[in-house]
């Protein structure tokens, strides 16, 4: 029969042991020997159990652990690194091809009023950077010697009007009259006295009307609505005809010129939402690409000493990309922001596609998508961005022009002048 394997160990282990009390059956303490128990199965499998599971000792552990913590910061450094990378990536897109830039200039239309007579300044209505209406006064001229031209000039129409009339007369019977009374030639004389009298009135009508326009001169007035600048004017000066003395800045014309790089013009487009950021001043101003310039001076345009063209030499292997100015009409001002002329601003441009997007974070997404993109791949123009006719605003404001009154008759002039004259002798 066969025995089973524990049998057979147990067997085994007390053959060695019987050995070993052989050996030593010479000493002369021999020590007592404990007869081995027989073990089961179950518990030898135990044992194994026990053997497996034993702790893993420490320098494995620290093992385990070295490596993870270097397999991470190798992570952590690549996720870094990538990170950075598209930040990079990001603002170079940003800075080279983004319709924005920092040269940006508050311009505005100045009114460089000047009197359209000489004279005197006699009285100052208006101090500097005071608000004015369009047509209130500014100054006034001395108006002694406009008022006597006027007064003159009414006295040499009515001397010409009564001169008129009295030929007109005068000529009127001589064609009445009879071959025995007169000539053709008389007749002739009188007639043409008629006309130079009748010439000799007009003038001096035009001559009156002049006189009293320039007596109407010696208030000069704003031509807009705005502020009064650099007033340096004081009563007593010597205002000479056509030469700027005042400067009146129209507070209805102010816009935006924003200077951007040719590598930038195509995201702009007519009528794009623009936000410029006034130095000094959290909120932005609002408005809208008006125009584009469409032309800007070349330096080797310049024709040379025989009319050849002037071109400069270039050494840099570096282009510099040409700035051209486009104009940004004002929609919103903020509260308190107070627009003057020169004033720098950081102009951006949101296309209309961009301001149409309500969730920020489909908007950011499809930044740094579309970012990426112009990185490889140059910006396509939008259609219809820059119209062939570009249609301006019609002014609203306009200086009333003068008019030449009427020619008034003798009659209205003096009337009533020697009754009957213009009856024939025989009715007397």
């Amino acid at each position: 029969m066969g025995m089973s394997v524990s049998e057979d160990r147990a067997a085994t282990h007390d053959a060695q042991l019987a050995t070993t009390q052989d050996l030593g059956s010479d000493s002369p303490n021999p020590a007592p020997v404990q007869k081995p128990v027989a073990r089961s199965e179950p518990d030898i499998d135990h044992d194994r159990q026990q053997s497996s599971s034993a702790p893993v000792s420490p320098g494995a552990r620290r093992g385990a652990a070295s490596f993870l913590a270097s397999l991470g910061k190798r992570l952590a450094t690549l996720a870094i690194a990538l990170v950075a990378l598209l930040i990079a990536l990001l603002t170079w897109q940003q800075y080279v091809m983004a319709p924005w830039t920092r040269d940006g200039t508050v311009r505005v239309q100045v009114a460089n009023v000047a009197p359209q007579i000489s004279g005197q300044i006699n009285d100052i209505r208006v101090v500097d950077n005071q608000y004015v209406h369009k047509g209130e006064v500014l100054y006034t001229i001395e108006p002694f010697d406009f008022e006597v031209a006027q007064q003159t000039g009414v006295a040499t129409v009515q001397q010409r009007a009564a001169d008129l009339q009295v030929k007109q007369v005068e000529s009127e019977r001589r064609q009445h009259l009879t071959n025995l009374a007169t000539t053709a030639e008389e007749q002739q004389i009188f007639a043409g006295n008629a006309v130079q009298a009748k010439a000799a009135l007009d003038a001096a009508q035009q001559q009156l009307a002049q006189a009293e326009i320039n007596l109407k001169r010696t208030s000069v007035v704003s031509p807009v609505n705005g502020y009064v600048t650099n007033l340096l004017m004081r009563v007593g000066d010597f205002a000479h005809a056509g030469t700027s003395n005042i400067s009146v800045i129209d507070t209805d014309s102010f816009w935006i010129d924003g200077y951007f790089e040719e590598t930038k013009l195509a995201r702009i487009c007519v009528g794009d939402r623009v936000e410029a950021k006034l130095m000094g001043y959290g909120q932005p101003v609002t408005g809208r690409v008006g125009t584009v310039t469409r032309g800007i001076s070349v330096s080797n345009a310049a024709a040379g000493a025989q009319g050849l063209p002037n071109v400069d030499p270039v050494y840099t292997w570096v282009r510099l990309a040409q700035r051209v100015p486009v104009r940004i009409s004002i929609d919103t001002v903020p509260s308190g922001v107070p627009l003057v002329s020169g004033m720098t601003a950081t102009v951006t441009v949101r296309p209309a596609a961009e301001v149409a997007r309500p969730n920020w974070f489909e908007r950011m997404r499809r930044d740094v998508v579309d970012r990426l993109t112009d990185l490889f791949n140059d910006p396509l123009p939008r259609p219809n961005c820059l119209p062939v006719m570009t249609i301006q605003r019609v002014p609203t404001e306009s200086i009333p022009a003068e008019t030449v009154p009427g020619a008034t008759s003798p009659e209205q002039i003096n009337p009533g002048l020697a009754p009957g004259m213009d009856l024939s002798p025989r009715n007397r």
